[in-house]
């Protein structure tokens, strides 16, 4: 994949769709983009991948849903479509510097997340956060929920969603993580580790009610992966019309 014309492209898709985009720092040549849309009265929806650079199907499945025009006037968006072009560049998880980007949301040590840090503190706390990641080790889909808003959890119609492209992951342990139900992981504000947070706990410290981490099986085929996370994305952002 040449990330270089993916985020040309992305900038390019994202302005013929009223999004502004801007360059939040740039990292072994690569920009990390930031697009944004939509009127700030609006319930506002955050959405972001690339984070690992072995896990590419969440960028792809965020420009399909972009090109489809599925970010529309009815909520304020914030994307940001590649959070480590350098990983996805080497097909790495870290960054250029050996680094996991997703542990570094409390010490802020890296380019990236310093950059990003300080664009989501201009922002207005969002009022649902997703998150596009893939699983090396799975062989279904799962995601993690962070609920600080006392609303009832979405996790049947994301599972349902899902259904069609994987079952859910069927492992009851899941990177130590106990299994609520069968491809849901419900986990609390709290980091496993006190400095080791990742961009979900950054969020909920920031004020948002509801975070959904998507993780699909990396070992399945890339179109599989592509839909599946198209699917959770629009049920997620259905949820928040009722």
């Amino acid at each position: 994949m040449d990330w270089h014309a993916f985020l040309r492209a992305w900038s390019r898709e994202a302005t013929a769709r009223g999004f502004q985009s801007e360059t939040l720092v740039e990292v072994g040549g690569y920009p990390l983009l930031a697009s944004d849309r939509g009127d700030l009265s609006k319930p506002c929806i955050y959405l972001s991948s690339g984070m690992h650079g072995d896990e590419p199907s969440g960028p792809q499945a965020l420009m399909e849903l972009l090109k489809a025009d599925f970010f529309d006037d009815r909520f304020r968006w914030l994307i940001c479509p590649v959070l480590n072009p350098t990983g996805l560049e080497a097909g790495t998880r870290e960054n250029v510097h050996g680094i996991d980007l997703n542990r570094d949301y409390c010490q802020c040590q890296t380019q990236e997340v310093c950059a990003h840090t300080s664009w989501l503190k201009k922002q207005p706390a969002p009022q649902l956060f997703l998150s596009l990641h893939e699983d090396w080790e799975s062989s279904g889909f799962y995601f993690y929920e962070i609920n600080i808003g006392g609303e009832a959890s979405p996790y049947r119609a994301i599972l349902k969603a899902a259904a069609p492209h994987f079952p859910p992951e069927p492992e009851t342990i899941i990177d130590d993580h106990p299994v609520t139900e069968p491809g849901w992981i419900y986990h609390s504000e709290h980091p496993d580790l006190p400095e080791g947070w990742p961009e979900a706990i950054y969020l909920a410290k920031m004020g948002c009610p509801l975070s959904l981490t998507f993780e699909t099986p990396s070992r399945s085929a890339m179109g599989q992966r592509m839909s599946c996370h198209q699917a959770v994305v629009k049920a997620a952002v259905e949820m928040c019309l009722l």
